[in-house]
């Protein structure tokens, strides 16, 4: 498996560059991940299609190459540094719930793609911020995890925290667990990713828990937001199954913001 062999030369030619960011959006930007693994340098990965689509893949370059993946989505970022201590036995995603989540199934029904980027607590770009409103984001999430961190799918939970202030936790045998709180502000996991293992200045104001006053946590309603069981079970699949469902969502994402397909 070959990918942008023109690419690797010229990151391979940077020596000054010691990491290699991947943003590009949606199954597109593996071309652009693997060429940076195959350099052997450190990746910030932001792109979690990059390992929904070929996780097994990706990790076996990335051991082959002594490539370092460092996440960059705030929830992965979270995880990493959470799981620094030690081998967790449970990963607990966290996810806002997106516009909708108060919202009947009949009510979905008559969403609008302006209502769908309206999130409530980040600011997005418009498939990012759609994948979060039907939480199909949280299910790549999980597949994304389950590579980032060898674990099974099993030891992945997700959870709605409407307040995106806890960006994910991580439980240990003991029974202790730990989370990575600050404000929604993508520039936090950012520079997470660019100083690791030193930490540096994010421009980014401190959290103020007083003021923000309660943290909400729920199960999330697989009945009304069914994303986030076919992910799971595209994982249990395994195989291409993961990659066959993010072709799907991309597909529906860009006929639903184009008004060609209603949201159910």
């Amino acid at each position: 498996m070959q990918f942008g062999s023109e690419a690797v030369e010229r990151l391979a030619a940077h020596a000054d560059v010691d990491t290699v960011v991947c943003g590009i959006v949606g199954a597109a930007g593996l071309r652009g991940a693997w060429a940076a693994i195959e350099t052997g340098k450190r990746v910030a990965i932001a792109n979690k299609e990059t390992l929904v689509v070929a996780g097994p893949l990706v990790m076996q370059l990335a051991s082959k190459t002594g490539a370092e993946l460092i996440p960059v989505d705030s929830e992965h970022s979270a995880l990493f540094q959470c799981a620094q201590l030690g081998e967790p036995e449970t990963l607990v995603l966290t996810a806002s719930g997106g516009p909708f989540r108060g919202k009947t199934r009949e009510q979905l029904a008559s969403v609008t793609p302006a209502e769908a980027l309206a999130h409530p607590t980040w600011n997005m770009g418009r498939v990012v911020t759609t994948n979060s409103a039907t939480l199909v984001n949280k299910g790549l999430e999980v597949i994304e995890a389950r590579w980032l961190f060898a674990v099974s799918s099993e030891q992945i939970e997700v959870v709605i925290h409407p307040q995106s202030i806890v960006h994910s936790m991580v439980e240990y045998l003991d029974g202790s667990v730990l989370a990575q709180l600050s404000n929604p502000d993508m520039r936090v996991p950012i520079a997470h990713a660019l100083g690791f293992p030193q930490r540096i200045e994010a421009g980014v104001s401190y959290l103020d828990l007083a003021a923000t006053g309660s943290l909400h946590f729920a199960k999330p309603d697989e009945s009304r937001f069914p994303c986030l069981r076919l992910a799971r079970s595209a994982l249990r699949t395994a195989g291409s199954a993961p990659a066959l469902l993010n072709a799907a969502n991309e597909v529906a994402v860009a006929a639903f913001l184009e008004e060609r397909i209603g949201y159910l």
